[in-house]
């Protein structure tokens, strides 16, 4: 077993799991506590950490070039590093999606978006032989994708399908602790 994650920080032992998220006397989720199980998540779950990882960030800071430039929606504009545009996400998707269907039907889409993108980065990867991995740029591999369309659609669908993953992993866990049952998608 290694002794170090993938971006080379040494391995820490994770804690039982996630902190509680506390709520105010209103009944809304305390900030401080939210950002206690983001920092969990992003400290001790690999599949959420990755947001940290050089390759990652990579990625993000291109999508960011990318909406600077006017060539892709909003998003990711107002935010410096991959790391904050996860956490902002979380904290959004908790606030608008306030009762249990909310929140269900959000994680839902996020599922959804998450497998298109998964879908369609197989797909194109296939095609062009990419080989992207933790240690490689998936900016720099998708060079070889010859038509500046269809490595955009591959970028971005990189970056959903990681940042999908991780906020779908926080969030399932929230719902579970918020309403008391594990999140499926047919629980409603």
């Amino acid at each position: 077993m290694s002794k170090t994650k993938a971006d080379g920080a040494p391995k820490v032992e994770a804690p039982q799991g996630p902190p509680v998220l506390g709520r105010d006397a209103a009944g809304r989720i305390e900030p401080s506590s939210l950002a206690s199980v983001i920092q969990w998540f992003l400290d001790y779950d690999e599949r959420v950490a990755v947001v940290r990882f050089p390759a990652v960030e990579a990625l993000f800071q291109w999508r960011r070039q990318q909406e600077l430039e006017g060539r892709e929606g909003e998003g990711s504009v107002g935010f410096n590093r991959a790391e904050d545009r996860f956490a902002v996400g979380v904290m959004q998707a908790l606030i608008e999606n306030g009762d249990e269907a909310a929140l269900h039907g959000w994680i839902k889409e996020l599922l959804a978006a998450l497998e298109d993108a998964r879908q369609t980065n197989e797909a194109i990867a296939e095609s062009y032989g990419l080989k992207p991995s933790e240690d490689s740029s998936v900016v720099q591999e998708a060079e070889k994708i010859p038509s500046r369309r269809e490595r955009e659609v591959y970028l971005n669908c990189c970056w959903l399908e990681t940042l999908c993953t991780a906020e779908a992993r926080v969030l399932g866990w929230a719902y579970q602790g918020l309403y008391g049952r594990a999140f499926h998608p047919e629980n409603f």
